[in-house]
This record gives C-alpha cells, structure tokens and sequence, in this order.
C-alpha cells in the first residue's frame, strides 16, 4: 500500500539504457509494447497540447503510486501515496526528480466523474485521487481519480503535465527479482515495521499498527529487519520492505526521509538495470516483461517509441532527486482534517522553477535542497 510511485523504474528503465534498446527495433517495440497504455490525464490536458509531432523542450510527467489497485473492493477510493514530478529540461540532459508530500494542503477543483461529484474545497493532495475515483473501480477509478489528482496539480502550480503513469509496486518486485539485487547507500539507520523474523526463521511482522497505520508496538519474539547506515545490496524482499518505512528511521524525518529513500532506490534500480539487465540476452526479456507489468501510462499523444529515441542519451546517474519543503516538517493541524503539510514559499518558487524551466537556476541558489543519493 505504498511506493508504487516506481512507475519511474518502468519508463525511465525503459529509455535510460539509451542505445542498447533505441538501436534495435525489434527490442523497443518488445519494450513499448509490453507497457499498458490508458488516457490518465483527462481534460488536465487540451487535445493541442496532446498533439506532439516529436519529444521536444522541456517535459513534465507525473508519477503517481497508490495503496491500493488495481480493483476497488467495493468501489471504495483509493488515495495517491506517492506523487512525483519527473521534470525534463528543454535538452533533456538531466532530468529531475521532485516529490509532493501526499498531506500536502491544497485546494482540489470541483470534479464529476459521472458515479459521484466532489464540490471542490482545501484537502491533502493525496485526497484528490480518493475524491475523483469515489463509486468507481478498476480502470474507470484510476483514470478518474489520476484526472483530478492532474487537474489539482495544475490549479497549484501551473503545470500541465505531458504525460502520466501510474505503478503497481507488486510487479516492481519482479523487476528487482529479474535483476537478482540492487545495491545502493542507506544514508541512515531503518528498522522495519513490516517484515521480521522468529526464532524459528518464520517471516512475520514485527510491529503492530492502529487502523491507521500509525503508533507502532512491538511484537513480542519477533526480530525486525534493521537496514544500517552504509553501503548494502537489497534483495527483492528487501527492497520493498525499506522504501516503504517512514515509522523507526533513525533521523525521525517520517515521510521525508521515505520520499528521499524512494528516490535514491529508485535511481538504484535503473542503475542495475542499465548495468546487468539490458545488456543481459538472458536477463532482457523477463526484464521488459516485468517492467511492463508495473505500469498504466498515458503518454500524452506521443508514442512510447518517441519517448524512448528523445531520451536515448539520459542515464540514471544523471537523475537529480530534490527536497520540497527541504527535507523538513512545516505541519499544521486542521479540524476535520488533521496534520497537514504547508507547502513553504521557497517549495513554491521551485514548483514555479519546473513550470519555467529554470530548475537548475534554482538548485544553484538552494544547493541544500538537492537529496544525497
């Protein structure tokens, strides 16, 4: 119910190997072909703006994890966990990585989606999904709730995004399955609330959460997984279980320090993968499978191919991963609502520095605002 925010490891796995894919036709349509492609974006979007001839100047394509999919148990909603800006600059050299705090407070438009309609007022940012999905399930639900969680986005900061994607982090397992590791640097201690072991050996969970998820306790006889400062290799189990804590980090930076661990393993994955799984014969085709399962992108009027040859030069270490808010809890409690996130004026003038193209501008100015990965 967490990170699928890695839609970024689909598409961006997908074109950052540059040549070794663009070179060969028949591997790119394998590739592209395996990707589900769905219309996200809505009327976030005019049919203008969704009319591109070819992948140029500066893009933006939001990236959005949920907690649950792809089917709604009874209709109900379903909350954004994770959204991301991949902001390309107009010569696509080096991309950015910029996440929203899911309980970022925000103003939401009015929306219907036919089964139900949400009046519009102040929420999280993460409520937008829930409100645009509510009495749908399935694709209707995705689209919808994708469409205003795109509309809200666009209301706050003016960006209409290029193109969108929505991940499934189940299949992200299988990426990290195919690939054997990923290796990266945890920059501090984590224990796990989620994955544990007995005495025995027997996987269990380790910590016990309210209805919430919140207010962890201690299960007794079980030992959680601890993931150290320093340099470590994941397995697939592993992976998933530290990019999803956000309860025991050792930094008690909470949702910070989880945006920050889901970037830095994110570029982690595409890093393996560009070193071990495209250049693998063997290791290629149960890669593109399992990429492919990951993801529903709308990609905005231009085809996956196109996407794939504009980007044939970025490569994963040129990715920079950037703090909103810098890295640090600007809350407020709201009646009816609860603990919010304010957006402080300098996340702003950032958001402003994507839709202009002067992001670079603005890291040389807020140096501190660049995440270690």
């Amino acid at each position: 119910m967490w990170t699928r925010w890695l839609i970024g490891a689909g598409v961006f796995l997908v074109v950052a190997s540059g040549g070794s894919l663009v070179a060969t036709n028949v591997v790119l349509k394998s590739a592209t072909g395996a990707v589900a492609q769905q219309n996200l974006l809505g009327n976030a979007v005019t049919t203008t703006e969704r009319k591109h001839a070819d992948v140029k100047g500066a893009k933006n394509i939001l990236l959005v994890g949920l907690d649950t999919r792809p089917s709604w148990k009874n209709k109900e909603p379903s909350r954004s966990d994770s959204i991301i800006l991949l902001h390309l600059p107009e010569d696509h050299s080096q991309p950015y990585l910029i996440s929203l705090p899911r309980d970022s407070y925000v103003d939401i438009p009015a929306y219907d989606n036919g089964a139900q309609s949400y009046p519009g007022g102040k929420n999280k940012i993460n409520s937008a999904f829930a409100f645009g999905s509510r009495g749908l399930d399935g694709a209707k639900a995705e689209s919808h709730g994708f469409e205003l969680l795109a509309l809200t986005i666009k209301k706050l900061t003016g960006i209409t995004p290029d193109a969108g994607a929505i991940i499934d982090f189940t299949g992200f397992k299988d990426v990290v399955n195919v690939l054997g590791k990923v290796c990266m640097y945890v920059d501090e201690d984590v224990t796990s609330i989620h994955v544990g072991y007995t005495a025995s050996g027997k996987q269990a969970v380790p910590y016990k959460t309210d209805s919430a998820g919140l207010n962890p306790r201690k299960v007794p006889g079980v030992t959680a997984n601890f993931y150290k400062k320093g340099d470590h290799c994941f397995t697939p189990t592993e992976a998933l279980d530290y990019a999803r804590q956000r309860d025991l980090l050792a930094l008690k930076d909470s949702d910070y320090g989880r945006q920050r661990h889901q970037q830095q393993l994110l570029k982690a994955i595409m890093k393996q993968a560009v070193k071990d799984g495209f250049n693998s014969p063997t290791k290629l085709p149960k890669l593109i499978t399992a990429i492919g399962k990951t993801m529903t992108v709308d990609s905005g009027g231009i085809s996956l191919e196109d996407w794939a040859f504009a980007m044939r030069n970025t490569k994963p270490d040129d990715i920079v991963t950037i703090k909103t808010n810098n890295g640090k809890f600007n809350s407020e409690s709201v009646s009816g609502i609860g603990s919010v996130e304010i957006l402080s004026d300098t996340t702003m003038e950032l958001l402003q520095a994507v839709k202009k193209d002067q992001v670079s501008a603005f890291l040389q100015e807020n140096p501190s605002w660049i995440a270690d990965s």
